[in-house]
């Protein structure tokens, strides 16, 4: 049977999610609040154009606005629970174990969102160009994907298995 994947989700623990649902509702609630009343109070002080904590202030909306928009985008792009995944095929949610070329050493990931934060283990998000390069790769083959300086490197993949929490 062929496994379907979507890559256009996220997938997120259920832990994950809430932790996210509560920066948002924070955020956007009780923050949005007082980012408001330390603009307004910096306001006060007078001068606008000479005036510190103002700007730093309004900076503070801006990346607190930002990061509303971003929780947003991933929560609402985003399915609670286990990904789809078949034993031996690398994807979302499986800890995979890959040997690089030209190294004997093996080195063992999560597969998963970055948001996933509290892994025992390291977490590749499968959008990196790693995590794309092996995501549908079964146990065996070889992907190649590019470095950041540009150049080509490649892994074989040794294990890929459902991530337990170890």
């Amino acid at each position: 049977m062929t496994e379907t994947r979507d890559d256009t989700f996220t997938w997120l623990t259920q832990e994950a999610y809430d932790r996210l649902k509560a920066e948002l509702d924070y955020l956007s609630g009780p923050g949005r609040i007082e980012i408001a009343k330390k603009i307004e109070a910096a306001r006060e002080e007078g001068d606008l154009k000479e005036n510190g904590g103002y700007h730093a202030a309004k900076d503070q909306q801006g990346m607190q606005e930002a990061r509303i928009r971003q929780l947003t985008q991933i929560l609402e792009n985003s399915r609670v629970g286990e990904p789809p995944r078949t034993d031996g095929v690398v994807g979302p949610g499986m800890t995979v174990t890959v040997r690089f070329e030209g190294d004997d050493e093996e080195v063992t990931f999560l597969l998963a969102s970055r948001e996933e934060v509290g892994a025992p283990i390291d977490v590749y998000s499968p959008k990196s160009p790693l995590g794309s390069a092996i995501s549908g790769k079964k146990v065996g083959e070889t992907a190649t994907y590019t470095l950041p300086n540009g150049r080509a490197s490649s892994v074989e993949i040794i294990d890929a298995v459902p991530y337990s929490g170890m």
